[in-house]
């Protein structure tokens, strides 16, 4: 066990992640544009009331993406929200820095799974720790028809990721992920998972040094958007129907009541005063609750559970 965190010099390498995360999020937001002829993002830059900022990249309306947010954020504050953290809120912080970039896509048809993806950086400055800071991010896939092969490559990508820091990062990863991204109150997974990590540093394992932490940063995001783009670019032309749209909107409400239940990151922004339309931005434009469903609905819901049992997608 490792108990003394590896001292690196903050200003350096908060812009160096700062500038990281916006070249990602232009990559990502050619990539979505590349598959989405009929439609272009609005990019807006705001200030955070605490101090720092962010540039917000929302696509809407498009043939294929109905709705996509490419968010990068870059702020500061005296007091951390309690949703950044599982394992440093014993510290009495003076400040903190964050810096992320979050991605949430959700296409129009319902064949392709919507997919979420998250990378952040976190930085304290504590009276009785002269350094702390933390990795944390992963990527996700929710199908609502599933398709065992893009399930397969999905977790392939989370594995090539994970293989260059040793054999047990993504079964850990995957856990993560699968423990995460569950709706407790309805016992039952949101997705398919992928991989899931925080509070990432080498104060508990060595091997997660600066330099390998963000080497794993910049790994992730580069197999999150090449697998995303390959799972789109298979499924966009499949023809669908109303009623397939209709369960779409149904199991959007899953997604829904996961961000606003549950999602730490949502619960951050929202802990942090963070600007409102960026933070929501993650929920689908059309979404149904239904409290009856007609039976070929309560079919495909049927059958998407059980094809959303956590299992070994490599196997």
């Amino acid at each position: 066990m490792n108990n003394v965190i590896e001292a690196i010099d903050y200003t350096l390498a908060t812009q160096e992640i700062a500038i990281y995360l916006q070249t990602l999020q232009q990559q990502i937001c050619q990539m979505l544009t590349s598959v989405e002829p009929n439609a272009t993002f609005i990019v807006e830059p705001w200030q955070h009331i605490s101090g720092g900022g962010g540039i917000t990249a929302v696509l809407e309306a498009g043939d294929v993406i109905e709705k996509a947010g490419v968010n990068f954020s870059a702020i500061n504050g005296k007091n951390l929200p309690a949703a950044a953290t599982r394992t440093h809120l014993s510290l009495a912080i003076s400040g903190f820095q964050a810096i992320g970039l979050s991605v949430i896509i959700h296409p129009r048809n319902p064949y392709v799974p919507t997919s979420h993806a998250n990378w952040r950086f976190i930085v304290l400055e504590a009276e009785d720790t002269p350094q702390c800071w933390w990795f944390g991010g992963g990527f996700d896939l929710t199908p609502y028809y599933g398709f065992f092969e893009d399930c397969r490559y999905w977790h392939q990508a989370a594995a090539a990721a994970c293989r260059p820091f040793g054999h047990d990062v993504y079964p850990d990863f995957k856990q993560n992920c699968d423990n995460y991204f569950y709706l407790q109150h309805r016992q039952e997974a949101r997705g398919i998972g992928g991989i899931f990590y925080d509070d990432l540093n080498n104060l508990a394992d060595k091997r997660w040094s600066f330099a390998n932490s963000f080497a794993f940063m910049r790994g992730s995001s580069r197999q999150f958007t090449s697998a995303y783009q390959h799972i789109i670019n298979k499924r966009l032309a499949i023809p669908f129907t109303a009623e397939e749209r209709a369960f779409q909107a149904y199991r959007r409400g899953r997604y829904v009541e996961f961000n606003l239940l549950h999602d730490r990151g949502t619960l951050f922004g929202l802990q942090s005063l963070g600007r409102i339309e960026s933070i929501l931005v993650s929920l689908p434009p059309q979404v149904a609750w239904l409290y009856q469903r007609p039976t070929t609905m309560v079919n495909a819901e049927q059958q998407l559970q059980q094809f959303l049992q956590p299992r070994d997608w490599l196997a």
